[in-house]
């Protein structure tokens, strides 16, 4: 009886070590973005997040060298969300010569203009907070 206890002891801590290893292994990632025409840093998560998109987030799929995503919001924002991001792909009509974009406010605009279309991508939301 006491050799069955002992290994299903033994089981059950081998279980939970494995489980709970790579959690403890994974570390989170840094990144850049641009917030109304700063670099600002980011910090990525070592999880998955449910979809819960909550702040606009532009990705440039066809950027001039140099793009990096741009948020629309970033802490002390009034409407900062922690870095719930609600994605957008961006891509530059192809007769248009790409340009830096590095705020919501060049986004739209150049979408105004005709520049880039701008589509909703949800299944893409994330989070990742960032640091001013």
């Amino acid at each position: 009886m006491k050799t069955l206890t002992m290994t299903i002891f033994s089981a059950l801590v081998i279980a939970l070590v494995l489980s709970v290893t790579p959690a403890f292994a994974a570390t989170p990632g840094f990144g850049n973005l641009y917030y109304n025409g700063t670099i600002v840093r980011t910090v990525v998560p070592p999880a998955a997040f449910p979809n819960e998109g909550r702040d606009n987030f532009y990705k440039v799929t066809n950027g001039a060298t140099g793009q990096l995503g741009i948020a629309a919001v970033a802490p002390g924002s009034s409407d900062y969300h922690g870095g719930h991001w609600k994605v957008f792909t961006v891509t530059f009509n192809s007769e248009i010569t790409p340009v830096l974009l590095t705020s919501e406010q060049a986004v739209l605009s150049a979408q105004n203009a005709g520049m880039v279309t701008v589509t909703r991508n949800a299944a893409a939301d994330f989070l990742c907070p960032v640091q001013l």
